[in-house]
């Protein structure tokens, strides 16, 4: 899978605080090669969207841009 975006949860309650996983363009996640406490993360996070966590979006990794360049 080519992970050249991020799927971010923004926290509910505590404002600038996000977990963020790696995805592609459609936000499909690569849920074999994130190591067990990411897994663990990004299952609790999509489980408790609109409780604690904000409805998932999805941004360029920009991070994948720089190495690009």
């Amino acid at each position: 899978m080519n992970c050249t975006h991020e799927i971010r949860y923004q926290s509910l309650f505590n404002e600038g605080q996000y977990l963020v996983f790696p995805c592609d363009a459609e936000g499909h996640v690569p849920l074999d090669s994130l190591c067990k406490q990411a897994l663990e993360n990004y299952l609790y996070a999509r489980a408790v969207v609109g409780r604690e966590f904000a409805y998932p979006y999805v941004v360029p990794d920009l991070r994948q841009r720089d190495r690009l360049t």
